[in-house]
């Protein structure tokens, strides 16, 4: 019995992971389960039978990928300790276009049909609103420590990430528009207007 339930809980990843792939790819909406069965080599049934409709497949394998950039944040803090700023950098330099984050496509799309379909959009928001508590509670932390000077780090954190997520779509949607060294430049910016670093 147990050796079932690793075989299909293999099976789920498998089939998420190859989903992730199609909506890179495709996009969400150009996304198919007779694609995603082909390129794994199974049945659309056997699809169907583990998430029941393409939209919950969809939804389960951006929640499945969040979850991972939100899991490589968590190691992040851990591995990069030290002070609140030396933090800060570290989460916005990954959550943000200029630096290692991957999935911008992704969430660009999920955002996107999130205008649509609510249970994607909401599995978007809780996650994007985990990122942007992240943001804030360092900044808390560092105005706490007088590393910062802000009177309202929530406000603060929303600005900055939301600045982010404005860069993003203009490197990943308008390729060319602006530079990553520009976006590194006017983050910087932000930095010292927002928190007097």
């Amino acid at each position: 019995m147990e050796r079932e339930r690793k075989a299909v809980s293999v099976r789920r990843d498998e089939i998420l992971a190859a989903t992730l792939d199609q909506v890179r790819e495709r996009g969400i909406a150009g996304t198919r389960a007779a694609e995603i069965a082909k390129s794994l080599g199974i049945s659309t049934a056997l699809i169907f039978y583990h998430f029941g409709t393409i939209e919950n497949l969809v939804t389960e394998a951006f929640a499945a990928a969040a979850e991972a950039d939100l899991a490589a944040l968590e190691r992040t803090l851990k591995r990069t300790g030290g002070s609140a700023e030396k933090r800060l950098r570290a989460v916005l330099r990954q959550y943000g276009p200029t630096g290692d984050a991957a999935g911008w496509t992704l969430w660009i799309e999920a955002w996107a049909a999130g205008l649509r379909d609510p249970e994607l959009g909401g599995v978007a928001q809780r996650l994007d609103m985990r990122w942007r508590e992240t943001v804030a509670a360092l900044i808390v932390e560092g105005v706490a420590t007088r590393e910062f000077r802000c009177d309202d780090p929530r406000g603060a954190a929303w600005r900055l990430t939301s600045l982010l997520d404005g860069f993003a779509v203009q490197l990943v949607v308008r390729r060319g528009a602006v530079t990553k060294r520009e976006v590194a430049a006017w983050l910087e910016t932000a930095l010292k207007a927002e928190l007097g670093i």
